[in-house]
């Protein structure tokens, strides 16, 4: 996974006025925490975080007392209509660390015949990786799985220095055989009436 360097300003207000001021300049407040540290307070440039945050799990390097750092999102508010992003708490993190993540799980291939459905009982799969190398997706072949397969945390292939954090018999996809409604008879309910 490449960094995404971000542009970041040490913030000296805070409170609701503070925060609406940096909005409206087009810069999201937020915090970074971690290894003891004490928070760092930043306002982040709003679109290049945006635009950063579409990939799960992105490694950001941001200016911190003048040392780039890498942080991950850990968590991100969203205005609840908008969906613009209001705040982020970031997580300070070293070369080389392990940190657990939730990687998205996606799948190809096509189920076997007869109306089947795949339900993602797990959306996404906790891993332990470096924090430097965390994987983007897992990619989970379902071709020709019939009802009542189902594929576990442990049947998936993981990239290499990638672990599980999740038990290794947990179940990310099954596959359920489709319930058609019955399909009533109007002439019969007609004849009732």
């Amino acid at each position: 996974m490449s960094e995404i360097r971000l542009a970041a300003e040490t913030r000296t207000e805070f409170g609701k006025g503070a925060a609406r001021r940096a909005r409206r300049a087009g810069l999201v407040p937020g915090v970074v925490y971690g290894h003891g540290h004490a928070p760092v307070h930043l306002n982040l440039p709003g679109h290049d975080l945006m635009m950063a945050l579409k990939t799960p799990n992105a490694l950001l390097v941001v200016p911190i007392e003048g040392k780039d750092e890498y942080v991950l999102p850990k968590a991100v508010q969203r205005e609840a209509i908008k969906r613009t992003i209001e705040h982020v708490d970031l997580l300070l993190v070293k070369r080389g660390e392990k940190v657990t993540v939730e990687v998205p799980v996606h799948t190809e291939g096509e189920l076997a015949a007869g109306g089947n459905l795949l339900e993602h009982v797990l959306q996404a799969l906790p891993v332990e990786a470096e924090a430097t190398h965390l994987p983007e997706a897992v990619t989970v072949s379902v071709e020709g799985l019939e009802a009542g397969a189902s594929v576990l945390a442990k049947d998936i292939a993981l990239p290499a220095g990638v672990a599980l954090a999740v038990e290794a018999d947990a179940v990310v996809l099954q596959v359920i055989a489709a319930q058609a409604a019955p399909v009533e008879d109007e002439a019969a309910e007609g004849a009732e009436a």
